[in-house]
């Protein structure tokens, strides 16, 4: 009777173990306004070649057991606009309250307008779950999993852990920002983290070795292309 507890224990840890062992992929921030298009205020902060990663991004999708996408959903009052700033301009950096450094941006992702829709050719059907980020208009999220200062936590992380995810693969943009802290808060809140590098774009290409790569590394995310997914 021991000998058979002892292999039903072996069992039962052994299915835990397997169900636990899902992975996601993170689509972040795969916006109107953050890739080229005529109108520019739709098109308002685009990342140079952000469209041509669509068709990648779908292309992967049936890979994860679960797909998640994030949004920037800033209020139009957003505190990382240039135009809440008087006298301030676009990609000047501000101190806010709390001593965070602010990066400042042109009017984008406004919640319910057509800049924060998913970009045309996007594989909507297989996303199972849309996080909300930026939301609060005192602070920026750049990541999918907090704010700025670490105060506000969205849905992503409660939402992977009921669903039994271990891994997680990012990719979308930008890649120095979004793409880039939440794949560093991924790393911190113990997930194995992927950044898919062919599958991201960014804002300061010339300087994506240093800001980004280099302190992706030092933190524990694999650096991959889709290929070796």
């Amino acid at each position: 009777m021991k000998l058979l507890n002892f292999y039903i224990i072996i069992f039962l840890v052994l299915l835990q173990s397997s169900v636990q062992a899902k992975s996601a992929l993170i689509i972040v921030d795969m916006q109107n306004c953050f890739i080229n298009g005529d109108d520019p205020i739709i098109h308002s902060l685009p990342v140079e070649g952000g469209e041509e990663i669509v068709e990648g991004i779908n292309s992967i999708q049936d890979k994860f057991d679960l797909v998640v996408a994030t949004k920037d959903w800033h209020t139009a009052d957003h505190i990382s606009f240039a135009s809440q700033h008087e006298g301030k301009n676009v990609y000047e950096k501000v101190l806010l309250d709390g001593g965070i450094e602010q990066t400042l941006w042109p009017e984008h992702c406004v919640q319910n307008t057509p800049g924060a829709d998913f970009v045309k050719g996007l594989d909507v059907s297989k996303i199972d779950k849309t996080i909300l980020k930026g939301n609060d208009s005192h602070i920026d999220s750049y990541s999918g999993f907090f704010d700025n200062a670490r105060l506000g936590k969205t849905e992503l992380d409660g939402y992977l852990k009921m669903n039994n995810v271990t891994e997680i693969y990012v990719v979308g943009l930008a890649a120095d920002f979004c793409v880039k802290f939440t794949s560093l808060d991924g790393a911190d809140l113990n997930y194995k983290t992927y950044f898919i590098k062919d599958l991201t774009k960014a804002v300061f290409p010339d300087q994506i070795e240093q800001s980004t790569y280099k302190v992706l590394k030092s933190r524990g995310v694999k650096i991959i292309s889709s290929e070796e997914i």
